[in-house]
């Protein structure tokens, strides 16, 4: 990613989930390890990870049918193509992660310490 600040994807997914997105800082819920930044479109709880909205994904995660804490070891989601899309996603177990709105000057500073 470099120094270049990241931009939010502009696509028809956001468009159909009400135009307007933030980024969270997604960790494990169970050793509070920062995991990743996520572009969150539209309103609604979290439940699945569209694979393309994760900014600074490691190849670990990506490579995997399971996404698994690095550090814990602890199960987060599974991967799954969502039909309704034809999109790849994550779809999270309930209480497996915490996630903190962040703001898009400190994402880069988020990018950096990884």
């Amino acid at each position: 990613m470099g120094n270049k600040m990241p931009k939010f994807k502009n696509d028809r997914f956001k468009k159909s989930r009400g135009g307007y997105s933030r980024w969270l800082l997604i960790s494990c819920e169970k050793c509070k390890t920062s995991l990743f930044i996520y572009q969150k479109d539209g309103p609604g709880t979290l439940k699945r990870l569209y694979l393309d909205r994760i900014i600074n994904r490691s190849p670990k995660i990506k490579d995997h049918r399971n996404f698994i804490c690095k550090k814990c070891k602890t199960a987060i989601g599974i991967l799954v193509a969502y039909k309704k899309e034809n999109r790849p996603v994550y779809r999270l177990f309930a209480g497996a992660i915490r996630k903190k709105i962040i703001d898009g000057n400190k994402v880069k500073k988020f990018i950096r310490a990884w």
